[in-house]
């Protein structure tokens, strides 16, 4: 079993940054990609960005591409998504992922384990 718990949400305006924060425990995550995904309200939860076992490749969506940015510290068990340049149409609950596999993937049928997700609110 996994627990994956996410921190650093808020409530910021337009341009500002935030630095989401997933922890991981009861297994170690190291060998595992992980991933994080967001969900609006009345949408489909939807991937942000993805990163492989050992941090060595990544993967993001076109709408984040530049602005975001996913790493991870395997020592700590912990994810991050480093978000810069928000604009109001972030605002989503952050929801981080333990996948199945070593590599990212982009499915929500590849990850196992989920987080109970972080509310980002970006005001314009």
């Amino acid at each position: 079993q996994v627990q994956l718990v996410e921190s650093g949400g808020g409530l910021v305006q337009a341009g500002d940054s935030l630095r989401l924060s997933c922890a991981a425990s009861g297994r170690s995550i190291s060998t595992y990609a992980m991933g994080w995904f967001r969900q609006a309200p009345g949408k489909e939860r939807e991937f942000v960005a993805g990163i492989n076992w050992n941090g060595g490749s990544s993967d993001s969506a076109d709408s984040v591409k530049g602005r975001f940015t996913i790493s991870r510290d395997n020592a700590k068990n912990t994810l991050y998504l480093q978000m810069n340049s928000l604009k109001s149409e972030d605002t989503a609950v952050y929801f981080c992922a333990k996948s199945r596999t070593h590599w990212v993937r982009r499915d929500r049928s590849e990850y196992d384990y989920w987080g109970q997700g972080t509310q980002v609110t970006v005001s314009s």
